[in-house]
């Protein structure tokens, strides 16, 4: 069994907006987000594992990932419906 993988052939999916308040307010962090994927690479579901402490970057965080294709689970040569574990984190440069 190989676990699904984020990604997709010919081309990135997009990384999350920042958004405005959490700019203005300074605040960063991890999301973990637990996502079931279909045999057709999309996500069918994405909830959040572990929360960055900030539900405006969570939310951000699931709405971008529940657009992401990805490489779907495969069992052998056959693909099939599995969970995938997608870290994004959302971190301030000065």
């Amino acid at each position: 069994y190989a676990p699904p993988r984020a990604g997709r052939q010919g081309g990135i999916n997009p990384i999350p907006h920042y958004p405005r308040i959490a700019r203005k307010n300074g605040w960063q962090g991890r999301v973990l987000l637990a996502v079931n994927v279909g045999r057709n690479g999309r996500a069918t579901s994405v909830r959040v594992r572990r929360s960055s402490g900030h539900a405006v970057l969570d939310r951000a965080a699931q709405s971008t990932v529940r657009r992401w294709r990805f490489k779907p689970a495969r069992r052998g040569a056959v693909t099939v419906a599995g969970m995938a574990i997608v870290p994004i984190t959302f971190r301030l440069t000065r």
